[in-house]
């Protein structure tokens, strides 16, 4: 179960940068070229967090299953020193459960805004730094925190 959930959580990663870095173009072209905050607008804005939210979920309960995060806790002080094991032990974690909080709260601060203007502004913003957020605390073949493969396989 383990290892299709942490393919699961490989696929879903895609998803929802598919779908943040498209909410983000149309937040961003809304905002310049002043268009009406359309159904389709709101449609990506509700689906970008959800996908978000499910991703979180699918990745605590890795969390909770992981081996390395296991090893990490019972005994800190040897994961500490290593940074693989601290970037899963606490920095992916942390990382991801801020970026939720901002496309959270980008998306409910969005959809109450009363100008399209300011739905597009508030997407735009809040939705950009939770990506750069993710970004960070994804683990990319470059990455000097923790080295994964693009898409695990089954």
């Amino acid at each position: 179960m383990y290892s299709h959930l942490l393919t699961g959580h490989s696929i879903i990663r895609w998803l929802v940068l598919i779908f943040i870095l498209y909410t983000i173009y149309r937040a961003s072209t809304g905002f310049v070229k002043n268009r009406s905050f359309s159904r389709t607008d709101n449609a990506f804005r509700h689906w970008t967090a959800t996908i978000a939210h499910i991703q979180l979920m699918v990745g605590i309960v890795l969390y909770t299953q992981s081996p390395i995060v296991t090893y990490f806790w019972s005994d800190t002080g040897v994961g500490l020193q290593n940074s693989e094991l601290t970037f899963y032990g606490i920095v992916h974690l942390l990382l991801m459960l801020t970026a939720i909080v901002f496309l959270t709260i980008g998306s409910a601060l969005a959809k109450r805004k009363p100008t399209d203007k300011e739905k597009f502004k508030t997407m735009l913003v809040w939705f950009s730094i939770a990506l750069v957020i993710i970004f960070i605390a994804i683990p990319w073949p470059f990455s000097p925190l923790s080295v994964r493969t693009y898409l695990r396989p089954f």
